[in-house]
């Protein structure tokens, strides 16, 4: 049975607490990040919640940084994952970006870093680690 996922610009109080809801259980409790650093920039970035059949399932955001627009906080819920819902988030967040954006940039997970190449980012420089967990700096290109 196929499930409705929708994935969009947060535009009510209660969507975005549910988005930081979703970013604390999977990388608060999930990956023990610190809770000071993964709500910071908050103030400053644009969010996105995904739903699957109404329930919230996925959040992301971006931000605009002097290198260009950051591409950040990508999670998808345990129960929810492999059915779409990151890809689904990848494509609002990217359509929702300006159409001349000078740079566009992430800081992949070593697991995710398949799923952004399959929208066109590409590693740039080695391995390293944030939070205790191993990244990989992708740019998109266009």
């Amino acid at each position: 049975m196929s499930k409705e996922i929708i994935a969009g610009k947060v535009t009510a109080q209660a969507d975005l607490e549910k988005a930081f809801a979703v970013r604390k259980q999977v990388f608060v409790t999930g990956q023990n990040v610190p809770i000071e650093l993964e709500m910071k920039d908050n103030d400053v970035s644009t969010h996105f919640l995904a739903t699957v059949d109404g329930e919230p399932a996925g959040a992301a955001r971006w931000r605009k940084t002097e290198n260009g627009y950051k591409l950040e906080r990508f999670a998808v819920l345990d129960g929810y994952r492999g059915l779409g819902v990151a890809r689904a988030m990848v494509k609002a967040v990217l359509n929702d970006l300006p159409a001349n954006a000078p740079m566009v940039y992430l800081n992949s997970q070593i697991q995710a870093v398949g799923l952004y190449e399959k929208f066109g980012f590409e590693k740039d420089g080695p391995e390293f680690e944030e939070a205790g967990i191993k990244h990989y700096k992708m740019i998109l290109k266009k």
